[in-house]
Protein backbone atom coordinates (compact mmCIF):
# COMPACT_ATOMS: atom_id res chain seq x y z
CA UNK A 1 0.00 0.00 0.00
CA UNK A 2 1.54 3.16 -0.94
CA UNK A 3 1.55 6.28 1.35
CA UNK A 4 0.57 9.81 0.34
CA UNK A 5 4.32 10.72 -0.52
CA UNK A 6 4.56 7.33 -2.93
CA UNK A 7 6.42 5.35 -0.42
CA UNK A 8 5.71 2.22 0.91
CA UNK A 9 5.91 2.81 4.60
CA UNK A 10 7.36 0.04 7.09
CA UNK A 11 8.17 -0.41 10.81
CA UNK A 12 10.85 -2.68 11.73
CA UNK A 13 10.63 -3.70 15.61
CA UNK A 14 13.15 -4.19 18.26
CA UNK A 15 13.00 -6.06 21.44
CA UNK A 16 15.30 -6.31 23.83
CA UNK A 17 15.97 -9.00 26.01
CA UNK A 18 17.64 -9.09 29.77
CA UNK A 19 21.07 -10.30 29.07
CA UNK A 20 20.42 -7.49 25.77
CA UNK A 21 20.50 -9.44 22.87
CA UNK A 22 18.14 -8.15 20.48
CA UNK A 23 15.66 -10.08 18.65
CA UNK A 24 16.22 -10.55 15.12
CA UNK A 25 15.09 -12.93 11.93
CA UNK A 26 16.88 -14.73 9.47
CA UNK A 27 13.90 -14.05 6.73
CA UNK A 28 12.64 -16.91 4.76
CA UNK A 29 13.60 -18.13 1.36
CA UNK A 30 9.62 -16.90 -0.31
CA UNK A 31 10.32 -13.05 0.63
CA UNK A 32 11.89 -10.13 -0.60
CA UNK A 33 15.73 -10.35 0.41
CA UNK A 34 15.71 -14.13 0.82
CA UNK A 35 17.42 -15.00 3.85
CA UNK A 36 18.36 -12.18 5.36
CA UNK A 37 18.80 -11.18 8.54
CA UNK A 38 16.98 -7.97 9.42
CA UNK A 39 14.59 -6.64 12.56
CA UNK A 40 11.28 -7.99 12.16
CA UNK A 41 8.35 -5.98 10.74
CA UNK A 42 6.84 -5.30 8.03
CA UNK A 43 4.68 -2.55 5.80
CA UNK A 44 2.08 -0.75 6.64
CA UNK A 45 -1.77 -1.92 5.53
CA UNK A 46 -4.20 0.48 4.64
CA UNK A 47 -5.49 2.44 7.08
CA UNK A 48 -3.09 1.19 10.01
CA UNK A 49 -0.95 3.14 12.21
CA UNK A 50 2.55 2.26 12.74
CA UNK A 51 1.72 0.84 16.19
CA UNK A 52 -1.00 -1.32 15.11
CA UNK A 53 1.08 -2.85 12.25
CA UNK A 54 4.01 -3.57 14.52
CA UNK A 55 1.61 -5.75 16.88
CA UNK A 56 0.31 -7.38 13.81
CA UNK A 57 3.69 -8.06 12.11
CA UNK A 58 4.93 -9.58 14.59
CA UNK A 59 1.75 -11.64 15.67
CA UNK A 60 2.04 -12.83 11.85
CA UNK A 61 6.00 -13.26 11.39
CA UNK A 62 6.75 -15.12 15.52
CA UNK A 63 3.14 -15.56 17.38
CA UNK A 64 4.44 -12.57 19.09
CA UNK A 65 2.53 -10.15 21.65
CA UNK A 66 4.51 -6.76 21.75
CA UNK A 67 3.50 -3.66 23.01
CA UNK A 68 4.87 -0.71 21.60
CA UNK A 69 7.09 1.24 23.22
CA UNK A 70 8.53 3.97 21.11
CA UNK A 71 9.64 5.55 17.59
CA UNK A 72 13.12 6.09 17.57
CA UNK A 73 14.53 5.83 14.28
CA UNK A 74 13.57 6.70 10.62
CA UNK A 75 14.91 5.94 7.22
CA UNK A 76 13.77 6.85 3.53
CA UNK A 77 15.66 5.55 0.61
CA UNK A 78 16.77 7.48 -1.92
CA UNK A 79 17.08 4.85 -4.57
CA UNK A 80 13.53 3.54 -4.12
CA UNK A 81 9.97 4.07 -2.71
CA UNK A 82 10.64 2.72 0.42
CA UNK A 83 10.61 4.67 3.82
CA UNK A 84 10.84 2.71 7.41
CA UNK A 85 10.17 3.76 10.91
CA UNK A 86 12.16 1.86 13.59
CA UNK A 87 10.73 0.69 17.25
CA UNK A 88 11.58 -0.53 20.55
CA UNK A 89 8.81 -2.37 21.76
CA UNK A 90 8.50 -4.95 24.98
CA UNK A 91 8.18 -8.49 24.24
CA UNK A 92 5.12 -9.89 25.94
CA UNK A 93 5.47 -13.61 24.54
CA UNK A 94 7.75 -16.17 25.96
CA UNK A 95 7.25 -18.58 23.36
CA UNK A 96 8.14 -17.28 19.75
CA UNK A 97 6.65 -19.74 16.68
CA UNK A 98 8.28 -18.58 13.39
CA UNK A 99 6.16 -18.60 10.42
CA UNK A 100 8.12 -20.09 8.15
CA UNK A 101 6.59 -18.53 5.14
CA UNK A 102 8.20 -15.28 6.51
CA UNK A 103 10.69 -16.41 8.87
CA UNK A 104 13.66 -18.99 8.37
CA UNK A 105 15.11 -18.83 11.50
CA UNK A 106 14.94 -16.95 15.09
CA UNK A 107 17.94 -15.08 16.41
CA UNK A 108 19.01 -13.71 19.05
CA UNK A 109 22.10 -11.34 18.48
CA UNK A 110 24.01 -8.65 20.22
CA UNK A 111 24.94 -5.60 19.37
CA UNK A 112 28.04 -6.59 18.25
CA UNK A 113 27.08 -9.60 16.72
CA UNK A 114 24.53 -7.96 14.37
CA UNK A 115 26.31 -5.16 13.20
CA UNK A 116 29.08 -8.22 12.19
CA UNK A 117 26.86 -10.36 10.73
CA UNK A 118 27.52 -11.35 6.84
CA UNK A 119 23.94 -11.73 6.33
CA UNK A 120 22.52 -8.33 7.89
CA UNK A 121 20.55 -5.56 5.41
CA UNK A 122 21.89 -2.37 5.10
CA UNK A 123 20.82 0.22 7.84
CA UNK A 124 20.91 -1.86 10.56
CA UNK A 125 23.73 -0.48 11.61
CA UNK A 126 21.69 2.89 12.16
CA UNK A 127 18.74 1.83 13.88
CA UNK A 128 20.94 -0.27 16.17
CA UNK A 129 22.93 3.39 16.99
CA UNK A 130 19.12 4.91 17.39
CA UNK A 131 18.44 1.76 19.60
CA UNK A 132 21.55 2.31 22.06
CA UNK A 133 21.05 5.96 22.82
CA UNK A 134 17.71 5.43 23.44
CA UNK A 135 18.17 2.31 25.65
CA UNK A 136 20.93 4.26 27.52
CA UNK A 137 18.91 7.52 27.88
CA UNK A 138 15.74 5.91 29.61
CA UNK A 139 17.63 3.23 31.86
CA UNK A 140 20.03 5.68 33.71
Amino acid sequence: FLQPDGHLHGVVVACQRADGRWLMIRRSANVPAPLRVCFPGGALDEGEDQETTLVRELQEELGAIVKPVRCVWHYRWADRPLTLWGWLAELQSATLVPNPEEVHEILWLSEAEALHHPDVLPNTDTFLAALRQTVTSTSG
